[in-house]
């Protein structure tokens, strides 16, 4: 290549004080186009050792946004901060060491460059682009460090300056739902409920919306403007026929998290004489008993956390994976990119998230007939895998620990214990309303809801206390180890689920503690989860279709301790004996799918029989 030839030549000429500011920046700026940047932190660091320039401070920063993209952080940082010793003033590094800052784990220290930044650039045409970065920057750091207020406040202020951010406003949405700041599309000037509506993710328009089109929609404008587009496909379809079945999970979520609680037995009873199956993880190392029992029931488990999307696809590929499974659709952590590259001819969806994935990459997703009704199918953009019995699998192992007091739970000795352990972006005011109509309606009971942020409690006891409640019928549990959790609903009367968006995991596990549950029913997937395991459990006279119907039904059960009890003599059986929680069964149909789906496929006439 002509440019690396002529390499020699410009480095004496920046060794001798001879190549220009704009040669310099011409010539570094084709290295790099070039894919040669380590020849061009070498032509900034010669030019700054043997140059006298005004411009020096815009050339460290060069070279340090060079070196942070080479990997050498150290090296990037100290390019910076000369860059800064030169011109205090100068934004751009700053902005680019608060990420370096966060890339080595420094939270605080990032956060003070780009709250630098806030407080002494102007708003003009120039910098303004910098401050609503800087303003987006910190939005996101305390989101993820869960300072919900704060972060709200950095991304209102970042709108203000553009409101036309749709990015933005997808982070800012969901931040008011997680506080139970409502209404959740506040005003905010030049933003329209419209683009609100427009840029709200596709898992916070579960508790927005029960329309599956509309999820449908949300779901796709996330594939329009985030997935990687033409990238090729690694598979070309056909089956590899082998004798095993090769079936690999992928997920972000092999930790204490409510889709390995659900699937880890799933794992652990794959039938080996059938099936091999791979693991491809990208979760944190919490070390937890749940992790290890997911680690231990692969058969192949592969940490990919540090390969790119492309390298992880091949890695997958190289594996002759016949089915991957994704348990994370649109939920944090994603890799979805990975799935772009079709590593397996067959892909599957399942769990992570309630809804369409709008994948179109992703070929199935599993369900049940209630789950997914076959005439609201043409909204998901996967085909549904119907289970006959339920879609949900469920953990048998799980543990519980002792029945708690209700004084150590903060609960009064005497009256009817309303329970939704649901996250609080779950829930909606329409709701919330009713479980207000309940208290009044039951002297003496509670609403025991989950502690899921303080300022979500807040605002919750807000709005009872606005409608003359006394803080004491609101109750809110701490979070604590799982079985400990499980044991809650032992002293809980009866579990108040949430609309649009009902209880999954959590629904799974009140029923397994043998809790009764009321759920309100609609269209989408999300909204139909409780009344599907409700379905399995033999129980369709706990599912209601309307609001007033599930008050109603609450209200009538709350003065009937007989019919309650009863329930939870029935939901005894059903652990024993029912089909919601007979996992081997389970496995068994979802193998027998599997198999069927691979022997679809060209070429699989020349697999072995298995």
């Amino acid at each position: 290549m002509e440019i690396a030839e002529n390499f020699g030549t410009t480095v004496l000429a920046a060794w001798e004080g001879r190549l220009e500011f704009a040669e310099l920046i011409d010539y570094t700026t084709r290295l790099e186009s070039t894919g040669l940047s380590p020849l061009a932190a070498v032509l900034y660091q010669t030019w700054l050792s043997r140059t006298q320039s005004p411009y020096a401070h815009a050339v460290n920063f060069n070279l340090g946004a060079t070196l942070s993209n080479l990997g050498d952080l150290v090296g990037a940082e100290a390019a910076y901060r000369r860059a800064l010793a030169m011109l205090p003033v100068f934004a751009q590094p700053r902005l680019n060491l608060g990420l370096l800052l966060e890339r080595t784990g420094q939270m605080d220290a990032a956060m003070a460059e780009w709250k630098w930044i806030v407080a002494n650039c102007p708003r003009d045409e120039a910098t303004k682009p910098l401050v609503q970065l800087a303003l987006n920057h910190l939005g996101r750091v305390a989101e993820g460090r869960k300072q919900f207020p704060d972060a709200d406040a950095w991304l209102i202020q970042s709108l203000l300056l553009e409101p036309n951010q749709p990015d933005v406003l997808h982070h800012w949405v969901f931040l008011r739902q997680k506080q139970c700041a409502w209404p959740v599309y506040a005003d905010v000037p030049g933003v329209s409920k419209e683009a609100m509506r427009e840029a709200t993710s596709a898992l916070a328009m579960l508790s927005i919306s029960d329309d599956p089109k509309e999820q449908l929609h949300a779901a796709e404008q996330f594939v329009a403007t985030k997935l990687a587009k033409d990238v090729p496909h690694l598979t070309d379809g056909r089956s590899y026929g082998h004798r095993k079945l090769r079936i690999a999970y992928c997920s972000s979520d092999f930790c204490l998290h409510p889709v390995s609680l659900l699937t880890v037995e799933m794992f652990e009873l794959h039938n080996r004489d059938q099936f091999e199956v791979y693991g491809f993880c990208w979760s944190p190392e919490d070390g937890s008993a749940t992790r290890q029992r997911v680690r231990a029931a692969m058969d192949h488990f592969f940490t990919i956390h540090q390969m790119k999307d492309e390298d992880a696809a091949r890695l997958i590929r190289s594996h002759e994976i016949d089915i991957l499974v994704d348990l994370q659709g649109q939920t944090s952590g994603a890799r979805a990119n990975i799935l772009a590259y079709r590593p397996a001819p067959i892909q599957i969806t399942y769990l992570g998230l309630p809804a369409t994935t709008g994948f179109p990459f992703i070929d199935y997703v599993i369900a049940d007939a209630f789950l997914i009704p076959p005439a609201e199918a043409r909204y998901y953009s996967e085909k549904p895998l119907y289970m006959p019995h339920i879609y949900q699998v469920s953990d048998r192992k799980r543990q519980q620990g002792p029945k708690p007091t209700r004084a150590s739970c903060g609960l009064p000795e005497q009256g009817f214990v309303f329970c939704s352990f649901n996250n609080s972006y779950k829930y909606t005011p329409e709701v919330f309303d009713v479980w207000l109509s309940l208290l009044t309606k039951v002297p003496g009971s509670v609403l025991w809801l989950l502690a899921d942020n303080p300022w979500a409690e807040s605002n919750l006891r807000k709005v009872a206390e606005s409608r003359g409640f006394p803080p004491d019928r609101l109750v809110f549990a701490t979070r604590v180890s799982p079985e400990n959790y499980l044991a809650r609903y032992l002293i809980a009367d009866l579990f108040l689920d949430t609309f649009p968006f009902n209880a999954g995991t959590t629904a799974n596990d009140c029923l397994w503690m043998g809790c009764p549950l009321v759920t309100l029913t609609g269209r989408s997937f999300g909204a139909r989860m409780a009344g599907a395991l409700l379905t399995a459990a033999g129980l369709p006279e706990l599912i209601t279709y309307n609001l007033a119907d599930y008050e109603a039904l609450a209200l009538q059960l709350a003065n009937d301790p007989a019919r309650c009890a009863q329930l939870r003599t029935r939901l005894g059986d059903v652990r024993e004996h029912g089909v919601l929680f007979d996992t081997p069964t389970f496995v068994r149909d979802l193998e027998s799918r599997l198999l069927e789906l691979v022997q679809a496929l060209p070429g699989a006439v020349q697999a072995a029989a298995v």
